[in-house]
C-alpha cells in the first residue's frame, strides 16, 4: 500500500479505511500515519525548512510556556521521563517549530500532547508536519486564540447527541451545562489523554484515515454510555456530579474492543457534521456576531487531503530514514578481500612452479556472518544482510 500509495488512495480507498479500522500494525504505525496526514508530501514539498525553523531562536514568549510544559507529557513515558532527556529535547523543537511556521497562531497547551504521540512513533521532522497536517487540515482552528472552533464544534456535538441520545442531551440541557464544560480536552488533545493506550492508538488510526467524524464519534460514545440510561442519571442529580461522572468515565466503556465496536456502528457522517456546522455559525452570528478567527476549511480524513493537494509519486516515494552498517559485514568484507589477495597470489606462484595448487591451499575459515547468525538454509540473500534499513 505505501509503494504505490496514490492509486489505494484513488481506487481502493474502502480497504485502506478497512485496514486502518482493524488497527494499523504497530511497526508501521508512523510511516502510515504520516501518509494518511499529508504530512510525507508536506515534507518533501518543503525540504530544509524544519531545520531552518530549528536552528532559529523562536519568540520568548512562547519559549517559556512551552518550557515549563514539556515535563507535564506523558511522564511515565519512557521517551519522555527524564527532565532534558531526547524525548522532552525533541518535542521543544517541534512546539519551537510550529510556534514559528504559524507565528499568528503561537502555541496552545493541548498541542504538545498530540506532538508528544506524534513523537512516539516518527522523527522530529515528521513529527513536526504531522503536529502541522493536524492543526490546519483535521482540526483547524482549534489553537488559535479565543478557541472560536472547538466552541462552535461543541455546539455541533450538542446537536448530533440529540440524535443519538436524547436522555443524554435533555439531562445536559436541563443543567445548562456548556459543552465546553466537558468536550474541550477530549477533542483538543484527540482523546489521547483521556483513553487507555491501546484504544487511544486505535482512535487515531481511524482518526488521520477517516477524519474529525471519529473523534466525535468517541464523544457521543461516551455521552451515551455514561448519561444515556436512568439508572446512570440517578447518581448524578445536579452539574457538579455530572462532571465529575464525566471525568471519570468507566473503563469497561473505554476499552479497546467495546469503543471500536461502538465507534463503527454510529451513524454521524462528514454530511452530518457539515449541516450542523452551517446551522452553528448562523447562531453564532445571530447572537454573538461574527467569527474573529478565519481558520482554513476543514478536511475530512485523508482522501479528502490527498484530492485538495495532488501530491506527485516523487513526493510518496518512500526513502530510508537511517541506513546503519553492520559491522559483522564490514569484517566480513575485509576477510573476503584479504584471502582473494591471498588467491591471487598463490595463483600467480601456480604459474610460475609446478607446485600442484592444493599444496599453497589453507583450510578455510567459516565466515564471522555465517558463524554468527542463523542464515545457513535461509533462503534470505547474504548481500541483504550487509546494511539494515530502518525506514
Amino acid at each position: 500500500m505505501l509503494n504505490n500509495w496514490d492509486k489505494w488512495m484513488a481506487k481502493r480507498h474502502k480497504k485502506m479505511k478497512l485496514r486502518c479500522q482493524k488497527g494499523i500494525p504497530p511497526s508501521l504505525r508512523g510511516r502510515v500515519w504520516l501518509y494518511l496526514s499529508g504530512g510525507k508530501v508536506k515534507r518533501e514539498q518543503h525540504k530544509g525548512k524544519f531545520e531552518e525553523l530549528d536552528s532559529q531562536a523562536g519568540d520568548p514568549k512562547w519559549v517559556d510556556v512551552i518550557e515549563r510544559d514539556l515535563h507535564r507529557q506523558f511522564p511515565f513515558h519512557e521517551m519522555f521521563v527524564a527532565r532534558g532527556g531526547h524525548g522532552q529535547q525533541d518535542l521543544y523543537r517541534v512546539l519551537k517549530a510550529y510556534t514559528l511556521h504559524r507565528p499568528e497562531e503561537g502555541y496552545c497547551q493541548a498541542q504538545a500532547p498530540i506532538a508528544a504521540v506524534l513523537l512516539m512513533h516518527m522523527p522530529a521532522e515528521d513529527a513536526f508536519w504531522g503536529l502541522v497536517q493536524i492543526c490546519e487540515k483535521y482540526l483547524p482552528g482549534y489553537y488559535s486564540a479565543g478557541l472560536e472552533a472547538i466552541q462552535l464544534d461543541g455546539e455541533i456535538l450538542f446537536a448530533l447527541l440529540k440524535r443519538v441520545s436524547p436522555l443524554a442531551h435533555r439531562h445536559l440541557k436541563k443543567h445548562k451545562m456548556d459543552p465546553i464544560l466537558y468536550m474541550t480536552e477530549w477533542f483538543m488533545c484527540a482523546f489521547s489523554r483521556t483513553l487507555p493506550w491501546v484504544s487511544v492508538l486505535r482512535v487515531w488510526d481511524m482518526f488521520l484515515c477517516e477524519g474529525v467524524k471519529i473523534i466525535f464519534r468517541v464523544g457521543l460514545v461516551l455521552l451515551k454510555c455514561m448519561l444515556g440510561s436512568q439508572d446512570k442519571l440517578k447518581t448524578c442529580q445536579g452539574q457538579y456530579e455530572t462532571m465529575e461522572l464525566l471525568k471519570t468515565i468507566d473503563t469497561r466503556y473505554m476499552q479497546e474492543g467495546f469503543l471500536v465496536r461502538e465507534i463503527l456502528e454510529l451513524p454521524v457522517s462528514e454530511r452530518d457534521i457539515e449541516k450542523e456546522h452551517l446551522a452553528s455559525v448562523r447562531r453564532w452570528k445571530e447572537t454573538r456576531g461574527e467569527l474573529h478567527c478565519k481558520s482554513l476549511p476543514r478536511m475530512h480524513g485523508a482522501k479528502a487531503i490527498m484530492a485538495a493537494e495532488p501530491p506527485s509519486r516523487q513526493d510518496l516515494r518512500q526513502n530510508p530514514t537511517i541506513i546503519v552498517e553492520s559491522p559483522l559485514a564490514t569484517k566480513s568484507n575485509g576477510e573476503d578481500k584479504e584471502r582473494k589477495k591471498t588467491k591471487e597470489e598463490k595463483n600467480g606462484k601456480k604459474n610460475s612452479s609446478p607446485t600442484p595448487v592444493a599444496a599453497y591451499l589453507e583450510p578455510s575459515e567459516p565466515s564471522p556472518l555465517l558463524k554468527d547468525t542463523a542464515l545457513l538454509g535461509s533462503n534470505q540473500s547474504l548481500s541483504s544482510t550487509e546494511h539494515d534499513t530502518y525506514l
